[in-house]
């Protein structure tokens, strides 16, 4: 039987919305912003309405559900236990290892619970986490991440990508892991070592896209994420590239260093990368905090991934929260409002640009071939982030009052 429909008004980014054919043009504001009436039944949206000009403006501003393309489920909030109080890169990566060794299922679970809880509440549908795939907390990793997934699956969409050095998936137990990891949806990672870029480098990465392809599976890399070497690894990845057809999507994560490249360079490195149909996730915040340290200097510089001018050279580009309390980044949260507020003084992507506001939304849910590009359009999936907010600006001062529909049905947070 169809339930009575339900609607609301509120400002929507006029980006995100998609008006049928023959409606009037809604009009927008300085934020981007336009006024609509959002209606929905059994679970999905009719055709968004332009509210008539004098209409009282909203007081709300609806977002979809986004999705975060690049978590760390797995050590989330270990920081307590495992802090990196020197900040520093080779810090989080020996406090991260004593972590791991004593990593446990029960651990991880509640971790991971925790995180998607959070996650869900904040309106995040969609959450991509890289798995520590090689040592004595792996098994137990990927068993609670791969229970979380089976239990989170009608409300948040769990992807797993492993993570182990590059060399790995050369040897016959990397390949037989990696038959593993295709068999349950996974995907392949890996984190190739900038200063030993050659040769080497070149025929880990080919043989590690030979593998992907056989399988069927994505990859995504934690590529160049220094302050120094510019675009190392990236160079190698795409002269493996240069003469293999391939057909699974490959996602570079970081990029750091790339953004330290004269503009031409970065260019040049872009246009190259559309060609071969690479998408990239910068992460500000974990960057920010780890790269460029000198002790007792402030840095004026900070290796970024140069988002706009990735952009421009056509190259899908997202934003991922990266590390939640953890030997990497002590602070930090699944919501994405959060994190693109505190991306506009690092990246300076203001949300009222379409493409400001798209490594958040529409990109993050391309990269990661989710079945909803994210926008409301008739048809679409009735998942929407309900902000108290009619700007820009109200929507990004802290905290930010929510309310979240999954299926046109009220979300509520789970009591502890």
């Amino acid at each position: 039987m169809s339930q009575p429909s339900q609607s609301l008004e509120a400002w929507v980014p006029r980006s995100l919305v998609e008006i049928p054919a023959g409606s009037p043009l809604p009009q927008v504001n300085g934020d981007g912003l336009t006024p609509m009436t959002l209606r929905w039944s059994d679970g999905h949206l009719h055709a968004p309405e332009p509210l008539p000009e004098h209409a009282s403006s909203p007081k709300t501003l609806v977002m979809p559900r986004l999705a975060d393309p690049h978590v760390h489920l797995d050590k989330a909030f270990s920081w307590a236990d495992h802090p990196n109080r020197i900040g520093t890169y080779d810090g989080a990566m020996a406090a991260n290892l004593r972590e791991h060794q004593t990593r446990t299922h029960q651990a991880v679970l509640q971790r991971g619970q925790r995180a998607l809880e959070q996650a869900c509440s904040s309106g995040l549908r969609a959450l991509r986490s890289h798995v520590d795939s090689l040592g004595d907390g792996a098994e137990c990793s990927w068993n609670a991440l791969l229970e979380l997934r089976d239990r989170w699956q009608n409300r948040i969409e769990l992807q797993l990508v492993a993570l182990l050095p590059l060399d790995y998936w050369s040897t016959s137990e990397g390949c037989q892991f990696a038959r593993w990891v295709a068999s349950v949806g996974g995907l392949l990672g890996g984190v190739p070592v900038s200063h030993r870029a050659g040769p080497r480098l070149r025929d880990q990465l080919r043989a590690l896209i030979a593998l992907a392809e056989d399988l069927g599976c994505g990859i995504d890399l934690h590529l160049d994420e220094s302050d120094r070497d510019p675009a190392a690894g990236l160079v190698q990845l795409l002269a493996a590239l240069q003469d293999q057809s391939v057909s699974i999507p490959i996602t570079c994560s970081h990029l750091s260093s790339v953004g330290l490249l004269p503009v031409p360079d970065r260019q040049r490195l872009g246009e190259r990368m559309a060609g071969q149909g690479l998408c990239v996730v910068a992460l500000p915040l974990t960057n920010a905090w780890l790269l460029a340290r000198q002790p007792g200097v402030t840095p004026t510089t900070r290796p970024l991934a140069p988002i706009r001018c990735l952009q421009r050279s056509g190259v899908c580009v997202a934003v991922g929260c990266d590390n939640v309390a953890d030997p990497w980044y002590p602070a930090g949260g699944f919501d994405p409002i959060t994190l693109m507020a505190q991306s506009l003084p690092l990246a300076q992507l203001a949300p009222w640009q379409r493409l400001g506001l798209a490594p958040f939304t529409t990109a993050a849910a391309e990269l990661m071939g989710l079945r909803w590009d994210g926008l409301l359009r008739k048809g679409a999936p009735a998942d929407l982030m309900i902000l108290e907010a009619s700007s820009w600006s109200e929507a990004l001062m802290l905290p930010t009052n929510r309310s979240i529909l999954i299926a046109g049905h009220s979300w509520t947070t789970p009591t502890r």
